[in-house]
């Protein structure tokens, strides 16, 4: 026997003394090092034997590999993009060789990077942060090298907050706030100082009716400033794109019991792998039901989620995606309550001032066929398809305003409304040489359709109410004799887009793009109305890295705006446009573990639409909203084990610039002008940390809290009154030990710590919402 086929033994044999576990999830802290020790620590932590010759690991390295993964998904990391190949025996032996050979002492050189391996679809990927994501180039860009700024909320953050709505994601983005519209019904944000009603899934716009599901979220991707050249019409202050879990090559497991205040209690379950032995044909099914009260009168949720996918890998080259998402929402309408004397009113926080019987059932379907081929390495084309056909019942209450002595008046109806959505896309990308450029070229184009169709009947006169000492009814009135009516509207766009992102010598990198829409809008008022427009829009960027670790940049873009609303004489006001300068700093540090963004942006909105005061039922333009402001963003990990994401938002100036009484319409109404834009502080800002312990007697326990802060904010377009500014602590604390072959997690998050007082947000109008009390939620997770 040769010396090293000796200590080859000797090593087998001493590795094997170990007691191997099963194949099930092992939690490994190996650092980027050498391939010898790299492999003799996952020996250690997996209790597997290694079987390799000696010659094919010396002089070699490894990339850092910190998380819980299999033993399969452990040793591919470790030899991602070696040329080398593995096989488990049934003993639990790994046997690395060369891919190709079937000689286990023959192995030629390889080359690992020392680089950690970011893995984003990997279910116990633990980072807080992605060095790259699609929403802005629709490439996967590195955020680096992307001269915008982007923000990623990945799942390990949404599971350490345990955020079960789209909101308490989005706390993490700098600059981006909720903003309470349709009496609770529909999820709106504001982004850089503007309210945006849509999100998007997986790049395709969404229909209104929310709230999100975060059942099947993998990440959300939000691109802050105007990206109406990617994505068509859509508001100016940015894109919010949740990226759905997709099926994987590797079978995962995943059933969550979550209980709280206020009888919360949640179910979720995640199940994921390969239908055929080649792993082409892949599923993953996401389930979640919701059973909760609130610290609300009368407010009860019930909400069922089914989201099943199927892919199919044709070929290495060709691939097609089948997905369902059905929706079942039960929710009260909460009409909030009002302002008075400059701010809100002073009543209890569980004070609800609409009725038992105010309930809405929103039922929701998306259908979605996706396909892409790779004519070559340089070549791709993609298709996504997707319907969202929605269903809303609601019988509401809301306000009509002040009678007086703390008399309410408030109106009541009853409104069936369906929604039908389709949106289309088509990219191909191209990677190409010249002159000594690198090119990476998008040339796509989308279609989109809305349509809307209501019907109604509002009850006569009014139902008043005491604010301070309210009595309900213990029934509906009736609606014979009321308002009875149909509305609905059609949107429909196509664009043309084209992108080029150059990376020239010297480590400059070139971003420049047009867009060509034409958008119909029509309104079913009588008398009916349509209006057609089209517009070009351009934007443009240029990026230098001078160093790995920093890049500056600088873009201008334009956009073109939502569907606007209708005038007096039911003609279209003229389209919404906006344009955006932003100038900014990035950061990435210790091998792309830590993100940091600082960005100073000037954004312009013209033709925002408001309520015409001489018509209260129809709307004018109001010229120009300028928003201005300094924005930082930063995540990921500082060391082993210890984690952080935080945003800051600073907005001096977000305010009407150019009112319609200013631009020589002859309107004798009071202008805007200087007016602040509600629901926008001048202060913003979150921080969220955890820790989890690497060694001993606490290995497995996870310690986290933070907090999120928001100054004082304007309540309506008017400023009549203000909403005082808060800030709220939040903590939390995990355990994680393994049960067999599997994971199982305990989770405890206590939110609003100090039982803060505080309001969320108003309408814009004269409806003012309260925030959560604190709250407590408990979680039990198992995983295999």
């Amino acid at each position: 026997m040769t010396p090293t086929i000796k200590r080859l033994a000797a090593g087998i044999a001493l590795m094997s003394a170990q007691a191997y576990a099963e194949e099930g999830i092992h939690r490994f802290n190996i650092p980027a090092q050498s391939l010898v020790s790299a492999l003799q620590q996952l020996s250690a932590q997996s209790g597997a034997a290694m079987l390799y010759a000696e010659q094919s690991a010396a002089g070699k390295t490894s990339p850092a590999l910190q998380g819980d993964f299999t033993l399969t998904e452990a040793v591919r990391r470790l030899l991602t993009g070696s040329g080398l190949t593995f096989h488990i025996g049934a003993d639990g032996t790994v046997t690395l060789k060369p891919a190709g050979n079937d000689g286990a002492s023959t192995l030629g050189a390889v080359t690992v990077t020392a680089n950690a391996i970011y893995d984003s679809t990997n279910p116990y990927n633990p980072d807080y942060t992605r060095p790259t994501a699609a929403t802005a180039t629709k490439t996967d860009t590195a955020l680096i090298e992307t001269p915008f700024s982007v923000k990623v909320i990945p799942q390990q953050v949404i599971e350490d907050q345990q955020g079960v709505r789209l909101e308490r994601a989005l706390q993490n983005v700098s600059g981006v706030t909720r903003e309470p519209a349709g009496n609770l019904t529909v999820e709106s944000f504001n982004v850089r100082g503007f309210q945006s009603f849509y999100t998007y899934r997986d790049g395709l716009r969404m229909g209104l009716f929310s709230p999100r599901e975060m059942a099947n979220v993998e990440r959300v991707e939000v691109l802050k400033g105007p990206g109406s050249i990617l994505y068509g019409r859509a508001d100016p202050g940015g894109v919010i794109n949740i990226v759905t879990k997709q099926p994987l090559a590797d079978p995962y497991y995943s059933l969550q019991q979550q209980f709280g205040s206020y009888d919360f209690y949640r179910t979720a379950i995640d199940a994921t792998g390969p239908l055929t032995a080649d792993k082409s044909l892949r599923y993953r099914v996401n389930l979640s039901y919701e059973d909760a009260h609130s610290f609300k009168e009368f407010n009860k949720n019930e909400n069922i989620f089914v989201a099943p996918v199927l892919v199919w890998e044709i070929s290495p080259r060709t691939r097609v995606g089948l997905e369902l998402e059905y929706a079942n929402i039960r929710s009260p309408v909460d009409i909030g309550i009002p302002p008075l004397n400059g701010k809100p009113i002073l009543l209890p926080r569980e004070r609800n001032l609409g009725e038992s019987w105010a309930k809405r059932n929103n039922e929701q379907i998306l259908v979605g066929l996706n396909w892409s081929h790779d004519f070559n390495d340089a070549w791709n084309i993609k298709q996504r398809f997707n319907t969202q056909l929605v269903t809303e019942d609601e019988v509401y209450v809301g306000r009509n305003g002040w009678i007086g002595d703390g008399v309410d008046s408030r109106y009541y109806g009853q409104q069936t409304d369906t929604m039908n959505t389709y949106f289309t896309n088509v990219d191909l990308t191209g990677k190409f040489d010249t002159w000594g450029a690198n090119h990476t070229l998008l040339l796509g184009g989308d279609y989109y359709q809305q349509d809307e169709m209501a019907d109604y009947a509002d009850y006569i006169g009014d139902l008043p109410i005491n604010v301070y000492n309210p009595s309900h009814l213990a029934n509906r009135p009736s609606l014979a004799g009321g308002d009875v009516g149909q509305y609905g509207s059609l949107t429909e766009w196509y664009g043309v887009y084209l992108q080029d992102q150059i990376k020239l010598p010297f480590n400059l990198h070139a971003l420049g793009g047009l867009r060509y829409d034409n958008a119909t809008t029509t309104d079913n008022f009588a008398p009916f109305s349509s209006y057609v427009d089209d517009r070009v829009s351009p934007r443009g960027g240029l990026l230098w890295r001078p160093i790995p670790q920093l890049s500056v940049y600088g873009s201008y873009t334009e956009n073109f705006g939502a569907t606007n609303a209708f005038d007096q004489d039911n003609k279209p006001l003229r389209p919404q446009t906006a344009r955006q300068w932003e100038v900014g700093v990035k950061t990435e540090l210790w091998d792309e573990r830590f993100t940091g963004t600082l960005a100073y942006f000037d954004l312009t909105k013209q033709n925002m639409p408001t309520v015409d005061p001489l018509h209260p039922n129809r709307s004018v333009a109001i010229g120009e909203v300028a928003s201005r402001g300094l924005e930082v963003d930063l995540a990921g990990k500082i060391l082993p084990g210890w984690q952080i994401i935080g945003a800051y938002a600073y907005t001096p100036f977000v305010e009407v610039t150019k009112d319609y009484a200013d631009d020589g319409t002859g309107n004798v109404t009071p202008g805007k002008t200087g007016k602040r834009n509600p629901n926008v502080a001048r202060h913003n800002g979150s921080l969220w940390t955890t820790y989890e312990f690497q060694s001993g007697d606490l290995n497995g326990l996870t310690l986290g809290g933070g907090a999120t802060a928001i100054g004082n904010r304007k309540g309506d377009f008017d400023n009549s009154y203000t909403l005082p500014g808060y800030a709220v602590f939040n903590l939390m604390a995990g355990y994680k030990l393994k049960l067999g072959g599997s994971r199982a997690s305990l989770q405890l998050n206590v939110d609003n710590l100090l039982d803060k007082t505080y309001y969320s947000g108003s309408n814009g109008g004269q409806v003012i919402h309260y925030g959560m009390p604190r709250t407590f939620m408990g979680s039990l997770r198992i995983e295999y």
